[in-house]
């Protein structure tokens, strides 16, 4: 610009165009831009700092760190390219100063970066080197740092190891967060630096227990974070290095392994020296549980899913190499303690008492391994090394409490042990199959079992590893006595109190040892007979309980087992004889303590009356006890009466009114502390204990109980009122999502006292179920918020347990109140309804704002799910409204939850309006797939079967309707996941036949309730086999009769006892299976008859196949048949129509049903029989069926045989010589005579009967003796019912009857096969005519026959038939059996109707006097042997007068040689 333009005046502007013409362009020269770039080149030599340039190489990434993640993908190249150019110039400068330096460009290069690398750590090293961590800025920094190191790596410009031999030369201890970056910017590998560094074990422990002991700042989310990245990848790498099976052959390699095994050893043994510190100071064990921490998910979690840890990747199996090392190293750390410390300490070491820090240990090494691995390492390590006994004993117990199928696995290991043990006499083995015994026992029956039960499988019978020699017992003994001084007295207690088993001759070494323990046990001042009952030594953590406490527990426990079985528990039973000091003074005492008896009398009363009838409670005793409780029920009634003034419960009107007033004032902060002096005023009235802990408690409801006091009552129902007019003021103004919280805080202050929750729970079951139409609209909605409010405190509140108990297990408040509304009524149905859609609807709009999961807490799923059944059931309207999330919803989809709201509080509204639009709701659909929220047919099935036909709101085709809406079109097409058949009509036949036959138990154990819709349901059955029926008729499908067979078959498997039980069945159990089979019968007869019977198509013809129906009345209809024997007339009759049903399907009916009569007469005695028995009354039926479905014909020929087979029967007495009809079995011609017998055909005469035994002589023909034989059978199950029943009047006579029958059957041994239960013959077939409850009652009956009720016994009218008796062969043998059996009945209960004691007297008299009179000859010698032996425990006795008069070696001494 020139000078005269400069002096212009400032106010004179010039343009643009003016300026831009006034400047002369120059072309710039090539030389002028080579001497430019020579001097910027010289200027910058002069003025350049390799530090600076550093920083600056670093400059963009510390920008970019702040880049958005939007934005990384537009920059992602930029940044490259800068990086990349970056790295690029700084290696290039590097290299060029390198050259004028004349040093090696890497070590330029380390020594920049080590001054920058003490630029960024120098300010805080003393603090860095404590702690190990970076700042957060430092850390930055160092990030920048490593990421220019890499590049100029990348460039070739830095030498890894010199940096690392460099930094290592300034540091002594070596910062872990800058190695650990080191690592991770994959510059120096933690793995190198462990192979080139002699050092490194050095200060890599120190490092770690520095950054474990090292706390970070609170709040200081990434502190924490890169500390355990920093112990993972350290960790993740020395155990890759240490463990993994290398195959290079590098000396550094070789060289690493063992130090970082040395390191981790380090770690642990320091781990385990905090343990063994006792208390560990708390930074100690915060350090030492994040070192634990660390052997958890970040090193077995993450390696073992295959993802390296900042490099280091261990495989499975190196993980488990290194697990194994570390828990041997455990297991024998400081092996200090001897096997008689361990004895003596066990108790101290079980899990609960374990130190947190070694559990925790235990359970991070046991991860990957499974429990038969453990305990095979842990037999491994107790074999080879001395162990610190204390940590195997806790692993043991870790072990067993976090895996519950380790019971069994250790119960293998200690059979291993023990046979170990006495196989080479291996002392070592022995005591440690007790130490791991006593370990499991220690920690409850629940995880192992006792040590007493232990002990006594293993020692306590015949079979045990000590009773092959007298070596092994011995061994055993001498082990045991060696065990003495320094066992707990608990111990010693079992093995006196429960010996091992020793053989008679041996018996004086067992005493040895019990004398040295009793001796031990009085040093210690401890009694064996203050030891309980049922004591066992786990629990009380082998420590030794007060007498008192342990006499409490005893009574409890048999008060429990008197409940369960009915009967006197043999353990009490031995201590009022064999222990009758501690019974006396420690048991009884505890058992008759005072206290207010119950009207009905519980299970300790009736166990009380069991003793005192057994004899077993002195009488002065007992009046005692009697007088005590009169006196309590006494002062309790005192007590009752509490002063009802007025004083308290105005205080809570008053406290209850302020506090509605603050709700609508809406001041929170006021209505906490007034619930605060209202929980005051309620622990009043309800005095609880208030130093009793918080915890889950169980409150009894009696549904049928007598009323609480006075002053409860009106309590309670002054909480209601308040709360429900709480309820309805809120309500005008908000819905309840907007309210406060002000219900919650209102029941967290009843929660907080059981006895008032108790009274409240006490009082709605009472409204719900009695006074439903007293209460008005606002009374419910006031009583729904409160149920969903208590049901939302079920975490924090108590159980509810129903008395008399109707579920079967204790539930939550809301679902125990549910049970209290029932549907059986029309009024009944309405109220619930109302109730439950004003509940449910409450909990919709309370839990709207919360997550899906808490809503539920607030809607209760029982209240929820007779939603789901009455709406369909009282609204048509919602039937065609399917229940499914994001379903079509039509105009509700968007109704909100205060439009919900209005509609319950609408004075106007309906019911029926209110529950349509709860119908409609997305909130209320969304939970029906959630399984807690659905109703299952089977639910539904038992809610229907409820209801009162009379007093149903539906009408009787309304319900029909109904009913096939929900077959049919719900629940039979809904998949089984949510509770339906999936389109399976055998499942849906089946749910109905259950729910049928559940109906038909509960009528018969409970017969409150009559005219059910049990009609209906029985209908809708009917149809639905009727429709499966069809299906397998047009198709291949399988039989119907299989199906139906197999459903009973299970239900009667459920309600018996397992057959491979070697026990009595249980009173219980007969009546359960009884009733089952009561209730499937009548199912049965509704069911159309010809479905029993499965006819089966085989080459273009149909046959009959009675399999299935012969084993079912084999199994199963035998043993409830009433009387015993014999079907009843209408299931005969039922079961014969479904043959010949079935047969007209056939081609040649007629020939089917001889085949299948056939198979019956052979294989289904009972059938047989009871046909006999009932044919005058089933014949007419079955021939007017035949010929309606054969066109006029007779009944087939193996029909009509028992037409023919009636007549000879009755007309024998007129007709003695007439032969029986041809092809009649001896059982059916049996059951005739039994039959004309029983129907009063012969007169009754006993000449006549005589007569007619005469004509059938037993010696004269093999099918007489038979019949007799049979005959004899049925009378004797005739005459087993006189003595059970003597009051009925039709069977006085059987007795008789058998006398005569056994007198012309005396010569022949057949008879005896009767009374045998195995081996019978031809007469096979009675064992399946009778239950096997009478055939274990056969052996009274042959007694009682040969006693015939008279003081004297019928073999001692005459010397003849006495000896014609005992002279049969095997009569002996039979009389032996019969009379262990009725030996055995004695032990298990009482004989009926005569005195136990006089029948076994009588009894064993007639049995002595046989075998005094019967020859040698008659048994074997390997009977005889046979039958000793099976004296010998029972009755020794008898086995003695077997041996003295049938043993041929005892009569000749001579030959005792042989």
């Amino acid at each position: 610009m020139s000078l005269s333009a400069s002096c212009e005046p400032a106010a004179q502007k010039r343009t643009l165009s003016s300026l831009l013409a006034g400047r002369v362009v120059k072309r710039p020269r090539q030389e002028d831009a080579v001497q430019l770039q020579e001097a910027a080149l010289q200027l910058l030599e002069q003025q350049l700092d390799l530090q600076g340039l550093l920083r600056e190489a670093g400059t963009t990434h510390l920008d970019n760190i702040f880049h958005s993640q939007n934005g990384e993908q537009k920059q992602a190249g930029s940044e490259g390219a800068t990086s990349a150019t970056a790295g690029s110039l700084l290696a290039c400068e590097l290299r060029r100063r390198a050259s004028q330096l004349g040093v090696p460009a890497a070590a330029l290069s380390v020594k920049m970066a080590l001054e920058r690398l003490k630029e960024i750590t120098g300010s805080e090293e003393e603090e860095d080197q404590r702690r190990g961590l970076l700042a957060s800025s430092q850390r930055v920094q160092l990030g920048l740092l490593l990421e220019s190191c890499r590049e100029l790596l990348s460039q070739g410009a830095l030498c890894p190891k010199l940096l690392w031999q460099e930094y290592r030369r300034d540091q002594r201890l070596p910062n872990l967060e800058v190695v650990y970056q080191l690592h991770s910017y994959n510059i120096l590998t933690l793995k190198s630096i462990i192979e080139s560094d002699e050092e490194a074990r050095l200060w890599l422990v120190s490092g770690l227990k520095a950054l474990c002991g090292w706390t970070p700042p609170q709040g200081d989310e990434e502190a924490a974070r890169v500390q355990q990245e920093v112990l993972s990848a350290v960790v993740g790498v020395l155990v890759e290095s240490g463990f993994e099976l290398s195959t290079e052959p590098a000396a550094a390699a070789r060289r690493a392994s063992p130090l970082c095994r040395s390191a981790l050893d380090d770690m642990l043994f320091w781990l385990l020296d905090t343990v063994e510190k006792s208390p560990a100071p708390r930074s100690a064990a915060e350090a030492a549980e994040l070192w634990i921490q660390t052997f958890g998910a970040s090193l077995c979690g993450t390696s073992l899913c295959g993802t390296s840890l900042c490099g280091a990747s261990a495989s499975g199996e190196t993980l488990q190499r290194f697990y194994t090392h570390t828990l041997t190293q455990t297991l024998t750390h400081k092996p200090r303690l001897t096997v008689s410390d361990a004895i003596a300490l066990q108790k101290e070491w079980t899990f609960a008492k374990a130190n947190r820090l070694l559990t925790s240990l235990f359970r991070q090494l046991a991860v990957v391994f499974g429990v038969e691995q453990l305990l095979c390492h842990l037999q491994r390590v107790l074999e080879t090394h001395e162990v610190n006994w204390r940590h195997v004993l806790c692993f043991l117990s870790t072990l067993l409490v976090y895996n519950p199928g380790a019971q069994r696995s250790l119960s293998e290991l200690l059979s291993r042990l023990l046979s170990s043990a006495f196989e080479g006499y291996d002392l070592e083995s022995m005591i440690t199959a007790f130490l791991l015994a006593r370990q499991g026992a220690l920690e409850g029956p629940a995880i192992f079992p006792s040590y007493s039960s232990w002990f006594k499988m293993s020692f306590g019978g015949g079979s045990g590893y000590h009773a092959s020699s007298k070596k092994s017992l011995v061994f055993l003994l001498k082990f045991l006595s060696d065990l003495v001084p320094f066992e707990p007295p608990q111990y010693l207690k079992v093995h006196i109190l429960q010996p091992p088993y020793v053989r008679v001759k041996h018996r004086s070494l067992l005493m040895e040892y019990v004398s040295l323990a009793k001796t031990r046990l009085a040093d210690l001042k401890e009694s064996v007979e203050d030891m309980g009952l049922y004591e066992d030594v786990s629990a009380a953590g082998g420590a030794s309980m007060q007498p008192q406490c342990q006499a409490v527990q005893d009574v409890e426990k048999a008060v429990s087992l008197f409940e369960s079985t009915g009967r006197i528990s043999a353990t009490v039973m031995e201590a009022s004889i064999f222990r009758r000091p501690y019974f006396l003074s420690r048991f009884l005492p505890a058992l008759l303590t005072a206290r207010t008896l119950p009207v009905k009398a519980d299970a300790r009363m009736s166990f009380i009356e069991a003793l005192k009838k057994a004899d077993k409670i002195p009488a002065a005793q007992y009046s005692s006890y009697v007088e005590s409780c009169q006196k309590q029920r006494q002062q309790d009634g005192a007590a009752v009466c509490l002063d009802t003034n007025d004083e308290p419960l105005e205080v809570l009107k008053m406290q209850l009114q302020e506090f509605t007033e603050l709700l609508v004032e809406g001041n929170e902060g006021e209505m906490s502390a007034q619930l605060s002096r209202l929980s005051h005023t309620l622990s009043v009235i309800f005095p609880g204990r208030p130093d009793e802990p918080i915890e889950r408690t169980v409150i009894e409801l009696h549904t049928s109980g007598p009323p609480a006091p006075e002053l409860h009552v009106k309590a309670v129902g002054v909480i209601l009122r308040s709360f429900c007019q709480c309820v309805l003021d809120t309500s005008r103004a908000k819905p309840p999502n907007k309210q406060s919280l002000w219900a919650s805080m209102f029941v967290g202050a009843l929660l907080g006292n059981t006895q008032l929750l108790s009274g409240l729970v006490h009082r709605l079951w009472d409204l719900f179920h009695n006074q439903a139409a007293s209460l008005s609209s606002a009374h419910l909605l006031g009583l729904a918020a409160l149920v969903v409010q208590l049901h939302a405190g079920v975490p924090r509140g108590p159980l509810v347990r129903l008395v008399p108990p109707t579920l079967p297990e204790p539930v939550g408040v809301a679902e125990a109140l549910s049970s209290a509304l029932v549907c059986r009524t029309r009024a009944d149905m309405l109220f619930c309804v109302r109730l439950c859609v004003a509940a449910v609807c409450y909990g919709i709009c309370r839990g709207e704002s919360l997550p899906p999961q808490q809503q539920q807490d607030y809607i209760p799923h029982s209240l929820y799910k007779k939603l789901l059944y009455l709406v369909p059931r009282l609204s048509p309207d919602a039937r065609g409204t399917p229940l499914a999330a994001g379903g079509p919803i039509g105009d509700q989809r968007e109704e909100t939850p205060p439009g919900l709201w209005s509609s319950v509080t609408d004075a106007n509204g309906t019911w029926r309006k209110t529950a349509w639009h709860l119908w409609r709701h997305p909130a209320f659909r969304r939970l029906e797939p959630a399984p807690a929220y659905q109703l299952s047919v089977s639910e539904w099935l038992a809610v229907e079967l409820q209801v009162l036909r009379r007093e149903d709101a539906l009408s009787d085709p309304e319900r029909q309707e109904y009913q096939l809406w929900a077959c049919w079109e719900l629940y039979l097409s809904r998949p089984e996941q949510q509770g339906g058949c999936g389109g399976d009509t055998r499942m849906l036949c089946a749910h109905l036949l259950g729910a049928v036959m559940d109906q038909q138990l509960s009528s018969l154990e409970k017969p409150h309730h009559t005219g059910t819709c049990l009609p209906d349901i029985l209908t809708r059955l009917q149809e639905l086999v009727y429709d499966v029926e069809v299906s397998v008729l047009s198709s291949s499908s399988p039989s119907l009769c299989d199906f139906l067979l197999e459903s009973v078959r299970q239900r009667c498997s459920s309600s018996s006892p397992s057959s491979s039980s070697s026990a009595a069945p249980s009173i219980s159990s007969e009546l359960s299976l009884q009733h089952t089979l009561t209730a499937w019968n009548r199912v049965l007869l509704a069911l159309p008859a010809v479905l029993l019977v499965k006819v089966a198509s085989e080459g273009g013809g149909a046959s009959l196949q009675c399999d299935a129906l012969i084993e079912h009345v084999n199994q199963h209809q035998r043993k409830a048949c009433s009387p015993a024997g014999l079907l009843s007339c209408h299931l005969t009759s039922h079961l014969l129509r479904g043959l010949l049903g079935a047969a007209a399907r056939c081609a040649r009916p007629g020939e089917e049903v001889n085949n299948a009569w056939s198979q019956i007469s052979r294989r289904c005695p009972l059938l047989l029989v009871s046909t006999a028995h009932w044919w005058e009354r089933v014949c007419p039926v079955l021939a007017s069926l035949w010929r309606r479905r054969c066109d006029g014909e007779q009944l087939p020929e193996r029909l009509q045989l028992l037409s023919g087979v009636q007549h000879w029967a009755c007309s024998l007495e007129k007709e003695p010589s007439s032969p029986p009809p041809p092809g009649a079995d001896a059982l059916l011609l049996a059951a005739s005579l039994h039959r004309a017998l029983g129907g009063g055909a012969w007169g009754g005469g006993e000449q006549r009967f005589t007569a007619a035994l005469d004509a059938l002589q037993p010696e004269s023909s093999t099918l007489h003796r038979q019949v007799l034989v049979f005959l004899l059978f049925l009378c004797v199950q005739d005459h087993l019912a006189s003595l059970l029943y003597p009051q009925e009047q039709s069977r006085r006579g059987a007795s008789a009857l058998c006398s005569d029958l056994l007198l012309a059957l005396a010569d022949s041994p057949d008879w005896l096969l009767v009374f045998q239960s195995h081996d019978r013959g031809v007469y096979q077939p009675v064992a399946m005519l009778a239950s096997d409850e009478w055939t274990r009652l056969m052996p009274w009956a042959f007694y009682s026959l040969l006693l015939q009720q008279s003081a004297e016994p019928l073999l001692q009218q005459s010397a003849e038939p006495l000896q014609r008796a005992a002279s049969c062969p095997g009569f002996i043998g039979t009389a032996v059996l019969c009379y262990l059996g009725l030996l055995q009945l004695h032990l298990e209960g009482p004989a009926q109707q005569m005195e136990p004691s006089l029948v076994l007297i009588r009894a064993k008299q007639l049995l002595l006097r046989a075998i005094a009179q019967t020859p040698p000859t008659a048994l074997s010698s390997s009977r005889l042997r046979q039958l000793e032996s099976q004296c010998a425990d029972l009755d020794p006795e008898v086995a003695a007068a077997l041996s003295m008069h049938l043993d041929p070696h005892s009569l000749s001494p001579e030959m005792d040689f042989l």
